[in-house]
This record gives structure tokens, sequence and C-alpha cells, in this order.
């Protein structure tokens, strides 16, 4: 069976690869124009002039969940917000002038790949941690904004045949994924839909504290 593209970051000079541990649910990209009414009277509405296009953006959320491994999650949050910082390494960068600035990005998922873009937004959401205090799970909310004119990446889903992620799940003891599926889904049948989308190549291996990515049911048709 095929495996899903992952999504990562690509960045700047450095060609560093800022893998997402999940795939995003979701992707928006926004484009506005600007136009402007010119003088008139008399009529209902003015006549509109065009003036400018605006950069486009594309917002998406991630999850990076490390329960699994115990590991600290800032490890991979730390790469996100590192996008926010000047990069004196870059070749516009000229302290005398102070011109320098942090690097652009490009979005890769599978076939889909998308202009140059610099973060434009970063929240990032610690939402659970070990009992020393260890974060081990965050979600980051990440705006991108289109630096220059150039064509937009192709509004298609490479991925669109792969279940979107939905939820984290934690295995407790006993649990096997017919288990998860009915509670999650109310249809056991579904298991495998779970394992495509955590990679689990043994079913019945499931150890208690696992984190699962429990995606969305796909919607069938169209394809």
């Amino acid at each position: 069976m095929e495996q899903p593209a992952k999504a990562y970051l690509e960045v700047e000079r450095t060609g560093e690869k800022i893998e997402c541990l999940f795939n995003p649910a979701e992707l928006t990209i926004a484009k506005s124009v600007s136009w402007q009414a010119g003088d008139a009277k008399g009529v209902d509405a003015p006549e509109l002039r065009f003036q400018a296009g605006q950069s486009a953006t594309i917002s998406l959320n991630l999850v990076f969940d490390t329960t699994r491994t115990g590991q600290d999650v800032s490890a991979y949050t730390s790469k996100l917000l590192n996008l926010l910082r000047v990069d004196p390494e870059l070749p516009s960068n000229d302290p005398a002038r102070a011109s320098g600035r942090p690097p652009w990005v490009k979005f890769h998922w599978g076939e889909l790949h998308s202009f140059r873009a610099v973060v434009d937004r970063l929240q990032i959401r610690f939402t659970y941690f070990s009992s020393s205090g260890r974060p081990l799970r965050a979600k980051a909310d990440l705006t991108l904004r289109q630096l220059q004119d150039e064509k937009l990446l192709p509004l298609q889903n490479p991925t669109s045949f792969t279940p979107s992620p939905h939820a984290v799940h934690i295995v407790r003891p006993g649990e096997t994924l017919d288990r998860i599926a009915a509670a999650r889904y109310g249809d056991a049948t579904q298991w495998r839909l779970i394992a495509e989308a955590n990679r689990v190549l043994d079913p019945l291996d499931l150890p208690a504290g696992t984190a699962l990515l429990v995606p969305e049911r796909p919607v069938r048709g169209g394809r």
C-alpha cells in the first residue's frame, strides 16, 4: 500500500526540511485585489478601477505530538519560531543598512508546492505536558504570505485519497485498533484508516501510551 506523502516546509539558504509530524487537516488559500471607485455623480454605483493584486496567504494548522517518545515537543516548534528570526547568513543581509530579514519558505505536500512565502503569523499552543512539566503536544496556527508575484500553487490535494487528521488518541491498556475505530467511528471495520494514518504495520503490536492520529472518515465520490 502506498504511504501518504508527508508535508514539510523548505527553508531558504539552508534547504532545511521542517517536516510536519502529522499532515494538516485543512489548508486555506486566500487572495484579494484592490479596486478603487472613480468619481461619479448621478449614478447608483461608480465604475471600479483595478489598482493591484495583494499577496496571497496560506493558512494551516499543524499538530506536533511526542507523547509516544517522551521527547520535548518544543524541539519541533522551535524550528517554526526560528523562521521569524533574522538570518544573518542571507546574501541580502547588510547590518550597516539594517537590511536583515528572516528566510522565506516553501510549503510542499506531495505534488503540491507553494510559492515562496514569509511567515506572517505563528501561534503555538502547548496542550499536553508530562508529570515533570515537559511539553509533549502542541498545536501551531501558521500563516504564510506570498513574497513576490509568481504562480500560485495548484488548488489540489495530492493526498485526497488519505484521511485528514482530526484527533489524537492515547492507547489505553488492552485497547486494539478495531475497538478504537468502534469508539471513534461507530464502526470497528474502519480500523485500517487509523493504521494507515499512523503507519502501523502490526495492528496487534499497540503498546499502551501510544499516541495515535485519528483521521476523519474520507468522503467518497469523485475519484
